[in-house]
């Protein structure tokens, strides 16, 4: 979909087809939004999103395209670093082209992780160290450092979940994060948006288990041990990733 190129605040979003996307989509929060599919306008292919860019008059990028399943990331990593790393890179380089060529500002709101810290020990800040556990986290950070180049941008590191897609039957009792409801996501998207904040902000719910976070969706989920999770896996993740928010409560 395309919306007039006349209209103010154009808003493109990047990853519509993706969890977070369609909520975005779904809400009707955003006005002026174009959601073009990945065929339509691939992140591989700089200059059709700068083409995009300037021929719409975007003023807001929604970045949210991007290989997130951690199991595949680590199957193909050269995939996940193309998508990840790289196509952040060509929208970096997009959005500063329009600037010079075209005098043309747009604001970056991409899409990190709570994965880019080490997710062992809990209540990590927006200021601390970052080290990915694993090669998703990684591409998440190379993405942030792309990102970051830039003067207008916000770089939300979260976990999100679909309240209607629990497909697992167990959930451990000591795995802890700040996941929140995708819906929510958007909501605070949108207000961060309106509030004009710049800069790098985690964004989530409180400290809660797996376990007491999933069952109050789904009833019949039973708990587990972190054992049981993580022997199934040839690849590590999070024990602890739970975020300090006093930033973002500040704000919202």
């Amino acid at each position: 979909m395309i919306v007039g190129a006349s209209l103010k605040n154009n808003i493109l979003l990047l990853g519509g087809s993706g969890t977070l996307g369609k909520a975005i989509i779904k809400s009707k929060l955003f006005n002026n939004l174009n959601y073009p599919t990945s065929k339509t306008l691939n992140i591989l292919n700089q200059k059709k999103i700068e083409d995009f860019l300037i021929k719409n008059k975007i003023k807001i990028i929604l970045h949210c395209a991007a290989l997130a399943r951690v199991k595949e990331c680590e199957k193909n990593k050269k995939k996940a670093y193309r998508v990840n790393v790289l196509g952040t890179q060509n929208i970096v380089k997009s959005v500063n082209n329009c600037w010079k060529k075209n005098n043309l500002s747009i604001k970056v709101i991409f899409m990190s992780s709570d994965g880019v810290y080490s997710s062992t020990s809990g209540n990590y800040k927006e200021t601390d160290n970052l080290k990915s556990y694993n090669y998703y986290g990684w591409t998440k950070i190379q993405g942030e450092k792309a990102v970051k180049k830039l003067n207008n941008y916000i770089i939300i590191r979260t976990r999100f979940f679909n309240k209607y897609k629990i497909k697992f039957n167990y959930a451990a009792v000591n795995i802890f994060t700040s996941s929140i409801e995708v819906t929510k996501l958007v909501k605070y998207i949108n207000k961060l948006i309106k509030k004009k904040f710049n800069g790098v902000l985690n964004v989530g719910g409180k400290r809660i288990s797996d376990f007491e976070k999933y069952k109050k969706y789904k009833k019949d989920i039973k708990p587990c041990d972190k054992s049981k999770i993580f022997n199934n896996l040839d690849f590590k993740l999070a024990t602890d990733a739970s975020l300090n928010l006093k930033k973002f409560n500040r704000l919202i």
